[in-house]
């Protein structure tokens, strides 16, 4: 029996059980297409990151013995279309069998059930085989719950995987250690130097140009920030556990105009393409740290499986089984426009303009950036929640629907009204000016709350409490700021608000 089987740009993991044996009935297909570079307006460290990884991973297979069909961008035949391009190989190889990997986004996932649908052959659907859940998982684990605490969700993974556990307890004594992972970089850890890999992208951004795809962002064509093969992948994950996990849970959260990645792992591209796979890595964190307990702490290590384990699974759990309404939440009923600075890192505001920057330069931000500084101004001036998504999925390397979508609307935005996160994720300028040095150098104050000077972020901060009163008073972990709030002087509140209007309707002066 012939077969065709589809391979998606995040489907590149070289370990599934399809590559074990080459089979000359079975052609393997890929496409770069405008359909993926077009639904919003992508980073070009992104676009460029999955045609250099998509094409590794062609070569890889054909290195193998495998048949690869791989349409380019400007290769004559690609329609640019996922369905049109399927079509016309089913046509051309003489195909009587059909197979794919289930996508981890609804509407490829939607796309490719409508169209089996029309066929007259069989087709077929496979795991992926990457993640330690499958997509139901987590809303079998919730069934009959009113909450959908990722901590419970967490702590059942623990005890399922054996991970950080003794006998039925966690080892350490602790389930969480986040309360460990909250200090402020002051340049006391030392970071040496990156590792950087040598591939020049000069061609793939002329065939982008070619194409006329339209990009935001900026891209050294001498070489690629993050890992696209899984040789590299593996290099970077041997690297972050050698010289960085000693201290990643100290300063994960942290914040410095100096460093764009600190301690953080740089592996997040190349495990949501799938080149490597979460059980790889937690494997290689823990081996590391069994051999290294002397001198790394469990909180660095517990902290960093807590990102993989528990939250990543989570997330990828909630996508499905919140999805499709979940795209459509606007529990705070925000309308505002996103902020033109967004687009060009053109703020006097310190740390947005350090956040967007390193975005806009790198492709990058890590999760505390992304969710105090980024998400939670977006979140204070009262976004609409579409605007902030499209920007979130666009800028990042790392972004694909699965686990923004929940991320931005569910824990950064709180447009769900609390499925995901369990109060708004907002805070003043004093978290800000605790986390980083961006404050150091900043033309706001960030002890004033509605003065000429005062941070923007202390305004809106008050503002947003004030204006969100009655959607929010009743929750538990919003009650002490609720009763801060409604000390404050009336004359002070009617400062604030009127500063407030002031900012949001004059955002791009601030």
């Amino acid at each position: 029996m012939t077969k065709l089987r589809l391979i998606l740009g995040d489907q590149l993991n070289s370990q599934h059980s399809w590559f074990k044996e080459t089979n000359s009935a079975v052609t393997y297909c890929m496409f770069e297409m405008r359909q993926e570079t077009d639904y919003v307006t992508h980073h070009i460290q992104k676009v460029v990151g999955f045609f250099a990884a998509m094409r590794s991973f062609a070569q890889t297979l054909q290195d193998a013995g495998h048949n690869v069909v791989y349409y380019r961008i400007n290769d004559a035949h690609n329609t640019q279309s996922l369905t049109q391009n399927l079509t016309a190989l089913l046509k051309e190889h003489e195909i009587e069998k059909l197979e794919y990997l289930a996508p981890d986004e609804y509407r490829l996932d939607a796309q490719m059930k409508s169209f089996c649908s029309t066929l007259n052959i069989e087709t077929d659907v496979f795991s992926s085989e990457h993640f330690y859940t499958e997509r139901e998982d987590l809303a079998a684990f919730f069934t009959g719950k009113k909450q959908f605490l990722m901590e419970h969700f967490y702590r059942n993974m623990r005890k399922k995987h054996q991970i950080l556990m003794v006998d039925k307890q966690p080892e350490g004594g602790k389930w969480n250690y986040d309360a460990s992972n909250r200090k402020k970089w002051k340049g006391e850890a030392l970071i040496p130097q990156e590792i950087t890999f040598d591939l020049n992208v000069s061609g793939i951004l002329a065939e982008i140009k070619k194409s006329g795809i339209k990009t935001i962002g900026k891209i050294n064509p001498n070489y690629f920030e993050y890992p696209i093969s899984r040789a590299q992948a593996l290099l970077q994950l041997a690297y972050f556990c050698e010289h960085l996990l000693v201290h990643f849970g100290d300063y994960q959260d942290a914040m410095h105009t100096d460093k764009i990645y600190l301690f953080h792992s740089r592996i997040s591209f190349a495990m949501n393409s799938k080149i490597i796979a979460p059980k790889e890595v937690v494997t290689a964190v823990l081996e590391t740290y069994r051999k290294q307990e002397e001198a790394i702490d469990i909180s660095q290590v517990e902290g960093f499986i807590r990102q993989i384990l528990g939250w990543r699974e989570y997330m990828r759990g909630m996508y499905w089984m919140l999805m499709p309404n979940y795209k459509k939440e606007n529990f705070l009923e925000n309308k505002n426009k996103l902020p033109n600075f967004f687009w060009t890192g053109e703020t006097k505001m310190n740390c947005l303009k350090n956040a967007i920057h390193n975005s806009l330069d790198n492709g990058y931000a890590h999760h505390i950036q992304r969710l105090m500084i980024t998400g939670n101004f977006a979140l204070l001036t009262q976004v609409h929640p579409d605007e902030i998504d499209a920007w979130y999925l666009g800028i990042y390397v790392d972004a694909i629907e699965w686990v923004q979508l929940p991320n931005t609307r569910g824990m950064s935005q709180f447009a769900d009204g609390g499925k995901i996160a369990t109060k708004p994720y907002v805070s003043s300028g004093s978290y800000i000016g605790k986390m980083s040095n961006y404050c150091d150098a900043c033309v706001y104050n960030k002890a004033k709350k509605f003065e000429d000077d005062a941070c923007p972020f202390n305004t809106l901060y008050w503002n947003f409490l004030e204006e969100k009163q009655e959607k929010l008073k009743t929750i538990f972990r919003m009650k002490m700021m609720y009763s801060v709030l409604n000390k404050m002087s009336n004359e002070d509140r009617i400062k604030i608000a009127e500063k407030a209007n002031h900012i949001i309707e004059n955002i791009d002066a601030y």
